[in-house]
């Protein structure tokens, strides 16, 4: 794969590693679109949201390319876990702190379990933030820099670090299912709570009720026609009706598609929505989009095929991202603010409809009277902290 990143002398780091891998991974799943682009990002009924063994949801890119190695080497239970947490399985803790080996109801040790030899780990990203008084030099911890107003934010320095943690998908590389069965069967059912949508005009709940209610951060018009586009001018989202498209399904995925272009807005993620039509920026753009909206469709049950205006994009990704890993890597960062910002709609709506109350849906924006360039910075390291490992998005 060419490449034009500088190596240091110790040649690549952990993350550029990863990021190799990441764009390896992306590159075959674009080459599988030629030819057949009609085909979905993933695959209806074999690629979950993955999860680690607490039950807890990987969010953004790090989801996005779990999804698709779980896809390539066909791992049918979407729950993954580093070494050291595999392996933790083998023990347990008392009330008091003190770690025993497991044992079954008989008191007998039960078989060790472990991480099959010759497996290869799949890495995953996690950001650290130090926060920094740069008068004093004092540093405190992000949680308690979060619970800070922001005029007192104000005077510390946020410093991000991008660390890399590797891990295991426990069915694929453990020998999880013939140590714990139990366990085993227990995560299969957990990771199998997947709502099957089957062709009729209903998609899922939350992303039905945005639609319909208008319950987006923009005005969503559905407007009997063939288009469908965000007017970054209007800041609003026209899309065909429900009825047009084949079913629900396509309808929720389409408008998701757009609902991630609208996150672009200057009074939200600020990204550059002034390109034109055609160019490179643009169909980075359409990627962004495109990959937002596929991992919100799979963490809703929901199959997102290659749009039609995308198709004609296929070359050009293929093309960046074979020049450039760094082009992946900006991607997914937009891919992982996107998602946040229109998850946190999403689950305000789910809490309505669970709790049958009206939600207060101020709190999920991100713009404040403070002005727009300091709130996306306060957003998107907010959205950062949201760490891959353990952020938890609820399963629908």
């Amino acid at each position: 794969m060419a490449s034009d990143k500088k190596y240091h002398s110790d040649g690549p780091s952990a993350a550029d590693k990863a990021l190799d891998r990441f764009t390896e991974l992306m590159i075959e799943k674009i080459q599988s679109f030629e030819g057949n682009w009609k085909k979905p990002w993933f695959m209806p009924g074999t690629t979950l949201p993955p999860q680690n063994l607490s039950g807890r949801h990987y969010n953004g890119g790090n989801s996005l390319m779990l999804m698709l190695q779980a896809e390539k080497m066909g791992y049918d239970i979407p729950v993954w876990g580093t070494f050291d947490r595999i392996t933790n399985l083998n023990y347990v803790k008392d009330k008091n702190g003190n770690v025993f080996q497991a044992r079954d109801k008989d008191g007998n040790k039960l078989p060790q379990v472990s991480v099959n030899k010759g497996e290869k780990s799949f890495p995953v990203f996690l950001t650290t933030f130090t926060v920094v008084d740069p008068k004093t030099k004092e540093r405190i911890p992000y949680d308690d820099y979060r619970n800070l107003s922001r005029e007192e934010q104000a005077k510390y320095k946020v410093y991000p670090k991008l660390q890399v943690y590797n891990v295991f998908n426990v069915a694929g590389q453990t020998n999880l299912e013939l140590t714990r069965p139990e366990l085993y069967e227990k995560l299969k059912s957990m990771a199998a709570g997947q709502i099957q949508h089957q062709g009729d005009l209903k998609s899922d709940p939350a992303i039905d009720k945005m639609i319909d209610d208008n319950l987006y951060y923009c005005p969503i018009k559905q407007v009997k026609g063939d288009n469908a586009y965000y007017s970054p001018a209007k800041d609003e989202i026209v899309i065909p009706t429900r009825e047009q498209f084949v079913d629900g399904e396509a309808f929720a995925t389409n408008t998701l598609h757009e609902c991630a272009h609208a996150t672009g807005a200057e009074s939200r993620l600020n990204r550059d929505m002034k390109h034109p039509f055609g160019s490179p920026e643009y169909a980075k753009e359409e990627l962004t989009a495109e990959l937002s909206a596929a991992l919100i469709a799979s963490q809703h049950g929901l199959t997102k095929h290659v749009k039609n205006d995308s198709a004609a994009y296929l070359k050009s990704w293929l093309g960046s991202l074979q020049q450039s890993p760094e082009f992946l890597k900006t991607v997914l960062a937009d891919v992982k603010h996107c998602t946040s910002l229109i998850n946190q709609r999403l689950d305000a709506i789910q809490m309505e409809l669970d709790k049958g109350e009206k939600a207060d849906y101020s709190q999920f924006r991100p713009v404040h009277a403070t002005g727009v360039s300091q709130t996306a910075e306060v957003y998107a390291a907010k959205v950062a902290q949201e760490d891959e490992i353990q952020s938890f998005h609820r399963s629908r």
